[in-house]
């Protein structure tokens, strides 16, 4: 069996809404766990997390000067806000719902917890 960790023990997330597709930015605390995540996190494995409310398609963007990841999932929302019954028609929550993901642990997991010093990226 494989350990795991939450995506939430090496980074912090926020997302939003436009219309029916919710952003979901993924901001790891350290260099060493953005490098991490740059491998592990892929759109494939956000969809599939995210799979029960029927992203259409999920699109990846790295922003390598903050450590994040932005992911766009495509017609998420059952319509958007106007439109919607779902509780959160606006996507405000699924920042905080991936960070239980559950990603294979790293071997250096200290280093990429909140509070480690590790060095900016170049």
């Amino acid at each position: 069996m494989t350990e795991t960790i939450r995506l939430g023990d090496i980074a912090h997330a926020r997302s939003g809404d436009k219309g029916n597709h919710a952003n979901i930015g993924v901001v790891a605390y350290t260099t060493e766990g953005f490098d991490f995540l740059r491998r592990e996190l892929s759109a494939q494995r956000i969809q599939e997390f995210f799979h029960p409310l029927g992203p259409t398609l999920v699109e990846r963007f790295e922003l390598p000067r903050v450590k994040a990841l932005n992911f766009l999932l495509h017609n998420v929302l059952s319509g958007g806000a106007s439109q919607s019954l779902r509780i959160d028609s606006q996507g405000k929550l699924l920042g905080q719902a991936v960070l239980e993901l559950e990603l294979p642990k790293p071997e250096r997991l200290e280093s990429m917890r909140r509070g480690s010093s590790s060095p900016a990226p170049r």
